[in-house]
């Protein structure tokens, strides 16, 4: 694999511990981006998209766990990985790390090669299953990293969760969403909404995009036909 490819974000408040592992990563081959606190770790991720995030747990002006709950809501980072690293092995502090969104747990001291091992077996297998960022149905274009549709060549308006919900039915043609995995996916398991809410956003998008391929599965859900 070529890790030239490949992107990680590192972010740890302690000086010696990045310099140590972006060391160790870009001799890698890796491109390696910084960052010290969850604050500085957002802005980064959504500037720089990365592949893969090392997140410490325990930061100054905002902790790993509550950065990792705001990237998992930016719809371009759907598809990076996060691995936090943490000094901490209380099986609490793991849960939550998994809750928030990780994909895995590296304990500190952290040895590299153990490390470099896993990211790369990580990255291999994300990007054997790996989602394109184009998606073409018909005359429409879905661009997941500029946030842009298009039909014909002409570009339409999508707010955040418009454009989650057609990128969604989009990924995977023919397959019927039911309203459980929608809300879930589009709102997140936390957040109320009133029962309507999918069938009005679901109608907005119909309108704008002037084709008859998004579906209603009556009891069930939706699915967008290809």
């Amino acid at each position: 694999m070529d890790n030239k490819k490949f992107t990680i974000l590192l972010v740890d408040d302690e000086d010696d511990i990045i310099e140590f592992l972006s060391y160790n990563l870009i001799r890698e081959g890796f491109t390696v981006h910084t960052a010290s606190n969850g604050i500085e770790a957002i802005e980064a991720a959504r500037k720089k998209l990365p592949h893969l995030i090392l997140m410490d747990v325990m930061m100054p002006e905002m902790d790993g766990v509550t950065a990792v709950e705001e990237i998992r809501k930016i719809p371009a980072l759907d598809d990076t990985l996060i691995v936090f690293l943490t000094a901490r092995s209380e099986d609490y502090s793991q849960i939550a790390g998994f809750d928030a969104g990780a994909d895995d747990y590296v304990s500190k001291p952290i040895k590299p090669k153990v490390l470099i091992s896993r990211i790369t077996a990580m990255l291999r297998r994300s990007a054997k299953t790996e989602k394109p960022s184009v998606i073409n149905i018909g005359n429409i274009v879905i661009d997941k990293i500029s946030y842009d549709v298009s039909i014909d060549g002409n570009k339409i308006s999508l707010p955040k969760k418009e454009f989650k919900l057609l990128v969604l039915l989009a990924e995977s043609p023919n397959k019927v969403f039911t309203r459980d995995e929608i809300f879930s996916k589009v709102w997140g398991d936390d957040v109320i909404v009133g029962d309507r809410t999918i069938d009005v956003h679901m109608r907005k998008i119909r309108e704008k995009i002037g084709v008859d391929i998004i579906k209603t599965v009556k009891g069930i859900g939706y699915k967008l036909e290809a």
